[in-house]
């Protein structure tokens, strides 16, 4: 294996780009696999350089030198994983194959190292109570990793970590490859026009453009998004037509074909299960849950068991209403998941006098980002953005853009790349090219990723109000980097427990519903005629309506996934043909079957948990959810949308990353710890259920 990194490889030395930026004009794919090696090599090489110091363990000698070690395998690699997310090829996933399981072992290399640990050890004992907080914080966060990663088992066992841990890298990788391919060969053809009555003039060129992409002459390609539900069902009349756009959603993965994911999920959740029981926990989710703020699995099935008869309940009162309005037109008729979306939009264009189609033309992409996402951010942390047409992203339609503090010094840099294309996985995403870090100098670059249709050139991106939340969404985790103020890499930003990450961004969500915000953005893309204020006024009116579909929708996934993670190894299936008839039965025993309202992704194409980092964590979303809406009332308490809140939020919680315990920073900023009632009022459940 050769080690040797070539001086003109980019990744060979850091960066002198404005604030580290990758030089993606520079970078082909063919650097990725000798840099990623030689990183690899290099930072054995420190590790054992720290592990054989004779000299008795101090801050700077052990802690400092592992946060130092291993620069240029983080150079390459967060530049690697990146890519191979937002633009993969088949280059990059024979990468990925190859190195994924080589990753995997270089961890273990280091946290399986007896005389490593040995000296953490030593220093936790011997600190002294005047370490800096978050110092102290890192070294029991240090301790903690050693032990998870299986230090203290005996040989025997640690070796068969090693090579669990192998193999579910691989796997994941192996899920994320076939999803992809599975969702771009699930996309739906349509090739007569009068199918797509209904759909907007401007979805239907994105569908045509997506047809000619792919060398198809003639027709519509309806490209699907990750979950169950698609975008074009609420506006689609033809219900034939909605019903083979849901069936392709809902059958990726399960065709039987080469994309098949089955396989590969039964052994993920298997080798999850045997690596948890080795590790001293029942199981997966429990070891899970024993590293986030939930604490315990028991905790996690509390809240979500809590909440789900009545969001159950007010999903039923809410297909009911639509039955009505279906059966109108189709008398006698059941109500259907492709239904849903569809009468959904008729119902409430019948109650609020507003549809989807009517607030589109208001809702374009750059007024969105510029005064909308920007715009918040000016008004609430002073930020003011610049785009820099002369720094280089991964893929043209990425942009970059300069972040300046008020007063007018710079702090980072932010990427957007908002565009679906066949080589980018589905679903929204935050992330970081370059970790802030005082020690090593690094101010931050973050990238958030979107599955936005793209139009023709010189169209304008038409947003649906669900892209415009998930705009805000993505943002919240960009200022959780970019605000990062800390000094070890390792605390750097989202760099915080996966049940507390999202907190954050969803906190972002609200400035999306701000008033003054909305007015700001909501410009017609080609009058420029403000979205009349009655309709504004319904919007915000209008935002509790449906959450009985989207809370059911979510925990039926947050229960699936942590079903499926409460095996036991010998309790996972063996038969891929298993793997519906255990779905049905999880979502039945958990009281979510509900038919009309599927899980918002179901087993065979659940990224989140088979291909991402969500195993068993997929319940983080209402997690951290209870803590985003506690959190409004707090800004509603102080103003709303005032610098000075904004001020505090940034210093006692988004500049604080994971320096300190992530609940501590809740309590800093409530003064207390967190109340569900928020939640349940915003989500239209009741404090009794």
């Amino acid at each position: 294996m050769t080690t040797e990194l070539p001086a003109d490889n980019p990744f060979a030395t850091p960066s002198t780009l404005p604030y580290g930026l990758p030089d993606h004009a520079r970078i082909r794919e063919e650097h990725y696999r000798p840099a990623l090696l030689a990183g690899m090599a290099e930072q054995r090489a420190e590790i054992a350089a720290i592990a054989a110091n004779p000299d008795a363990p101090t801050v700077e000698n052990t802690l400092e030198a592992l946060e130092r070690s291993g620069r240029l395998l983080h150079r390459a690699a967060t530049s690697f994983f990146n890519q191979s997310s937002s633009d993969s090829s088949p280059g990059l996933d024979a990468i990925e194959e190859e190195i994924s399981p080589l990753l995997a072992a270089h961890h273990d290399a280091i946290y399986l190292d007896a005389r490593l640990f040995a000296r953490v050890e030593t220093l936790k004992a011997s600190a002294s109570e005047d370490l800096d907080p978050d110092t102290a914080w890192l070294l029991e966060r240090t301790q903690i990793q050693f032990v998870r990663s299986g230090v203290g088992l005996a040989p025997a066992a640690q070796e068969r970590l090693r090579v669990l841990n192998g193999e579910i890298n691989s796997l994941e990788t192996a899920f994320g490859r076939d999803l992809l391919a599975a969702t771009n060969a699930a996309a739906v053809l349509v090739t007569h026009e009068g199918e797509l009555d209904g759909l907007a003039q401007d979805a239907r060129v994105a569908a045509a453009k997506a047809a000619r992409d792919r060398g198809i002459e003639h027709g519509w390609l309806l490209e699907l998004e990750l979950p169950t539900q698609q975008a074009p069902l609420s506006s689609l009349t033809d219900r034939a037509v909605r019903e083979r756009v849901f069936r392709a959603s809902i059958a990726r993965g399960a065709a039987g074909d080469e994309h098949d994911t089955r396989v590969t999920l039964l052994g993920l959740a298997r080798k999850r299960a045997e690596r948890a029981r080795l590790l001293g926990y029942a199981h997966h989710a429990e070891y899970v849950a024993a590293d986030a703020t939930a604490k315990t699995a028991e905790a996690v099935a509390g809240i979500l068991e809590q909440l789900a008869p009545a969001a159950v309940a007010n999903a039923k009162v809410e297909a009911a209403e639509l039955t009505e309005s279906l059966t109108a037109e189709h008398p006698g008729a059941t109500l259907e998941p492709w239904d849903w979306a569809f009468y959904a939009e008729r119902v409430k264009k019948a109650k609020r006098s507003l549809s989807e189609d009517q607030l589109r033309p208001y809702l374009e992409l750059e007024r969105v980002l510029a005064d909308g996402v920007f715009g918040a951010a000016n008004a609430l942390y002073g930020l003011t953005f610049a785009e820099r047409h002369d720094l280089v992203g991964y893929h043209p339609d990425v942009r970059v853009f300069e972040v300046f503090d008020e007063d007018g010094i710079g702090i980072g840099l932010f990427l957007g790349d908002f565009w679906t294309r066949e080589s980018k996985r589905g679903g929204a995403w935050m992330n970081n090219l370059v970790d802030q870090s005082t020690l090593l100098g690094e101010p931050a670059v973050v990238v958030n990723n979107l599955n936005i249709p793209k139009p023709p050139s010189g169209e304008p991106t038409l947003l649906t109000w669900d892209n415009v939340i998930t705009l805000f969404h993505e943002f919240g985790h960009a200022l959780h980097g970019l605000f990062s103020a800390v000094r070890w890499p390792s605390q750097s930003g989202t760099d915080v427990p996966r049940d507390f990450v999202e907190y954050p961004s969803q906190v972002n969500e609200i400035w999306a519903w701000e008033p003054s915000i909305v007015r700001a953005f909501a410009l017609h893309h080609e009058s420029g005629e403000p979205m009349p204020s009655a309709w504004v006024d319904t919007l915000l009116a209008a935002r509790q309506d449906g959450e009985g579909f989207a809370t059911t929708e979510y925990l039926a996934a947050a229960l699936l996934d942590q079903a499926w993670y409460r095996l036991s190894p010998d309790e996972v299936p063996t038969d891929v043909d298993e793997v519906e008839a255990f779905e049905a039965a999880a979502l039945e025993r958990a009281g979510v079957a509900f038919a009309p309202v599927p899980p918002r992704y179901r087993t065979t194409y659940f990224n989140h948990i088979f291909g991402g980092g969500y195993s068993a964590g997929y319940y983080s979303y209402i997690w951290s959810e209870v803590l985003d809406a506690d959190t409004v009332e707090w800004f509603r308490e102080n103003g709303g949308l005032q610098r000075a809140s904004g001020d505090t939020f940034r210093a006692k919680l988004l500049s604080r990353g994971g320096s300190v315990d992530s609940m501590e920073l809740f309590r800093d900023l409530r003064g207390r710890d967190p109340l569900i009632e928020p939640l349940l009022v915003r989500r239209g459940l009741t404090a009794t259920t």
